[in-house]
């Protein structure tokens, strides 16, 4: 009896066929444009965590210095030995490192202006340009403890 059954059996038929390149193709439409948002996401948060590392050399640099610079460049940092090296950017050429003088940190203070000027904090923004000096991954004009995804500006 068993062998009766296996002779009739005589494969898929075309709709089947057809419905098995149906669901992967809907299966991939799916999934292609999720790993691509989530390679562009992790490209940011790399992008963020080069910017946060600069600012702790930043601050490496301002308290082993003693001095009142305002901005510092990563070359700086990296001359004065506060970054083991200069970043590499998680741009579409792994091997390419920020710009080093266009890269920097700015040190800015923030004061009360109801109480003569008291400084009230301080804080750190970060630009980070690629090695051709004409994208800006991370434009300066915000503390880089509160950068988020939205900050970051993919090539």
């Amino acid at each position: 009896m068993l062998k009766r059954m296996i002779k009739n059996e005589r494969g898929l038929t075309l709709i089947e066929l057809l419905a098995v390149v149906v669901i992967l193709g809907i299966i991939s439409a799916i999934a292609i444009p999720a790993i691509g948002a989530i390679m562009d996401n992790s490209k940011k948060d790399a992008h963020i965590a080069n910017a946060q590392q600069i600012v702790s050399a930043a601050r490496l640099a301002v308290t082993a210095d003693k001095n009142t610079q305002s901005v510092y460049t990563l070359q700086q940092l990296y001359d004065g030995g506060y970054l083991e090296n200069i970043p590499k950017s998680p741009g579409k050429v792994s091997t390419q490192q920020y710009h080093a003088t266009k890269s920097k940190v700015e040190i800015v203070q923030k004061t009360d202006s109801n109480n003569n000027n008291k400084v009230i904090g301080i804080e750190y923004h970060v630009t980070l340009v690629d090695n051709n000096g004409k994208h800006v991954y991370i434009a300066g004009n915000k503390d880089a403890s509160n950068l988020t995804r939205n900050d970051v500006d993919l090539d």
